[in-house]
C-alpha cells in the first residue's frame, strides 16, 4: 500500500505514479521505517518575515548519551556549518539527535539541544556533550539575521519526535529553502532490501535547499519549465541528508554508504555549486552495534563489503525521491525577500507523463 500523502493538495512522487529505481520502499516510505527511528518537527512562521524551523531525528528512544550508535558523516561540499562534525569523524559514533534549522541559527539550536539533553535523567554528571547541528540557509524567504529560533522551538521538536509518518514540504527546517529557484523543503523515502540480500531498511530524510538543472525521474524537468523558472536558481544553497540504516555497520562502511546518497543528488541534477553545502549523515540502529557507556569492549557484527552493494542502490534510490518528494509536497511561500511558487505539478506531471516516466498504480 503506498503512504497517504501528508499534504492532501500536493501528491508525493509515488502517488503521482512515478517509480523511482527498483527496490521496493518501506510502509511510511520514510525514515521511520527503519526500526527505533524518530522525528520530530517544529514550523516557525511570523508574518512574512519568518519562515524557518527544526527538525529533530533520533536513532532510537532510548538515551543516545548513554546508548551511542555507530555514524558516519560524508562531505560532498563543505560550504556549510555542520557543528560537531569532528568528534563524530574522530570517534565514528552519534551522542545526540540531529537537529536540522537554517544557518544563523544553528549555534542556538545547538545551545538548547545540551540544554535539554544535560536535563534528562542520567545525565546528572555530564560535563561535555557534542551537539549535531546540520542547516542550510533559508535568508530568501526568512530574515535570517534575525536568529528567530528559540529554545521552546527546539524542546518542542525534540519532545514531539515520533516513529510515524513524517510531515513534508514547507515545513519544519525545510520552511524557508528552496531548490532549483522552486520551494524546496523537508522530504523522505525508504527501501527494504530482499531477504537475500539481508532484509535492511534505509531510511533518508533531506533538507532541500540547492539548484542545478531539475531532473525527475531522468526526465530533464527544469529545461521544460524554463519559461515559468524564476531567477533565484544559481545553484547555490546546500543540502542536508540523514540516512539511516538498521544494517549493521561500523563507521567505515556508513561513510561509504553516505557517499553513496550523492548518487541520489546528482540523479536530481545538483550541480554541487561553490556556494552549496552538501553534507550526508548516516548512522545504523543495529542493537548489536551500539556502543554503551559502561562497555570497554565493544563487539560488533558488521556486514561484508561485497554485501554493501545493495545498501549503495537503496541510499541512492531514497535520497533522490526524498529530494523530489520534498518538493512535490512543498507549498508557494510569501517570505522576507521573495515569494518562492511551488512546483507547478500539473505541467511537471504533464512533462513526466509524455516522456513515459509516470507508471500507473499497481
Amino acid at each position: 500500500m503506498t503512504p497517504v500523502s501528508t499534504n492532501p493538495m500536493r501528491p508525493r512522487i509515488r502517488e503521482a505514479g512515478i517509480m523511482i529505481g527498483s527496490l521496493p520502499p518501506g510502509p511510511l516510505n520514510a525514515i521511520t521505517d527503519v526500526p527505533g527511528v524518530r522525528v520530530g518537527q517544529t514550523t516557525v512562521i511570523e508574518g512574512d518575515s519568518v519562515h524557518t524551523g527544526v527538525t529533530a531525528i533520533f536513532p532510537h528512544g532510548g538515551n543516545l548519551f548513554q546508548e551511542r550508535v555507530p555514524a558516519a558523516i560524508h562531505v560532498g561540499n563543505g560550504f556549510g556549518k555542520l557543528i560537531g562534525a569532528t568528534q563524530v569523524q574522530e570517534l565514528g559514533e552519534l551522542e545526540t539527535p540531529i537537529l536540522l534549522t537554517g544557518t544563523l541559527s544553528a549555534w542556538k539550536a545547538a545551545d538548547a539541544m545540551v540544554a535539554w539533553l544535560l536535563a534528562q535523567p542520567g545525565m546528572e554528571q555530564v560535563r561535555s556533550i557534542n551537539p549535531v547541528v546540520g542547516e542550510t540557509n533559508d535568508g530568501l524567504l526568512n530574515d535570517i539575521r534575525s536568529r528567530p529560533i528559540r529554545p521552546e522551538h527546539v524542546t518542542s521538536a525534540l519532545e514531539k519526535a515520533s516513529d510515524g509518518k513524517v510531515e513534508e514540504g514547507s515545513v519544519g527546517a525545510g520552511a524557508g529553502t528552496v531548490a532549483f529557484g522552486w520551494k524546496g523543503g523537508i522530504g523522505t523515502s525508504s527501501r527494504q532490501l530482499p531477504a537475500n540480500s539481508g532484509g535492511h531498511n534505509v531510511g533518508v530524510l533531506v533538507q532541500s535547499n540547492y539548484g542545478g538543472d531539475l531532473t525527475i525521474a531522468g526526465v530533464p524537468v527544469g529545461r521544460e519549465l524554463s519559461r515559468q523558472q524564476k531567477e533565484n536558481n544559481s545553484g547555490d544553497g546546500s543540502i542536508m541528508i540523514i540516512v539511516a540504516t538498521d544494517a549493521p555497520l561500523s563507521a567505515r562502511n556508513l561513510e561509504r554508504l553516505a557517499s553513496r546518497a550523492l548518487v541520489g543528488l546528482a540523479r536530481t541534477g545538483s550541480n554541487m555549486s561553490n556556494g552549496s553545502g552538501d553534507y550526508v549523515i548516516a548512522f545504523s540502529t543495529a542493537l548489536e552495534c551500539r556502543r554503551r557507556a559502561d562497555e570497554q569492549l565493544h563487539h560488533v557484527t558488521e556486514l561484508s563489503n561485497p554485501a554493501m552493494s545493495p545498501l549503495f542502490q537503496a541510499v541512492a534510490e531514497a535520497t533522490e525521491e526524498a529530494i523530489c518528494n520534498s518538493m512535490f509536497q512543498a507549498t508557494s511561500v510569501k517570505g522576507f525577500r521573495a515569494t518562492v511558487e511551488a512546483l507547478p505539478l500539473e505541467s511537471t506531471l504533464e512533462i513526466l507523463k509524455k516522456a513515459g516516466a509516470i507508471k500507473a498504480q499497481a
